[in-house]
């Protein structure tokens, strides 16, 4: 998700690094010295940037959960009424499918490691992603506004259900290619909407 176009620091190739190694292998089936090698520091020598896996695994969850609500935040911000809801709509549809293709591992990390946060940080993420949620219904009810409050909530529940399927997709070399895919994605969201507003 990010648009920085300068080298990673540090720490974020160590999370890069667990986190595909976490999706491939299972949090409790990577250690640290797998982790440290992907990166080229020594097992110990990740302590100086996490005290441990959990805190990897932390930052990783909480920190996803909140870069997804600042860039819808940021997407609505730019449009801030100078143009419709369903271009809005359609920036937010975009800003996810790019989550879904760029950040597959976190996706599977996500489904299979949530309940091994603290309770802290878990309520986190459950709070970020509810205003992430929240977010995207005023903007669908904005565009079908026949559709009510909990109709609107089980259709983007449905819609990032299907953009987040993305790790069952293949590997990225098998994909039909970024841009056919994305554009693929983008239709199948739209499409769900416009079902569930009809």
């Amino acid at each position: 998700m990010a648009t920085r176009t300068d080298a990673p620091t540090r720490r974020e190739q160590i999370l890069k690094e667990a986190a595909r190694l976490f999706a491939e292998r299972g949090f409790h089936g990577v250690g640290v010295d797998e982790i440290g090698a992907a990166v080229g520091i020594s097992g110990p020598g990740l302590y100086r940037h996490f005290p441990g896996k959990d805190a990897m695994l932390a930052e990783l969850l909480v920190g996803i959960s909140g870069q997804l609500l600042t860039g819808a935040k940021r997407r609505l911000a730019e449009a801030d009424g100078q143009v419709g809801a369903e271009a809005v709509l359609d920036s937010l549809i975009e800003g996810h499918i790019d989550f879904a293709l760029d950040d597959r591992p976190l996706i599977t990390l996500h489904d299979r490691e949530l309940d091994r946060l603290r309770d802290s940080d878990r309520k986190m993420v459950r709070q970020l992603q509810r205003q992430y949620v929240e977010l995207w219904v005023g903007v669908v009810r904005e565009v079908y506004p026949g559709l009510g409050e909990p109709a609107a909530r089980s259709a983007v529940h449905s819609v990032f259900g299907l953009l987040n399927s993305t790790p069952h997709l293949g590997r990225a070399g098998v994909l039909p290619g970024r841009g056919a895919t994305a554009e693929l994605l983008h239709r199948m969201a739209r499409g769900a909407f416009a079902a569930a507003g009809a």
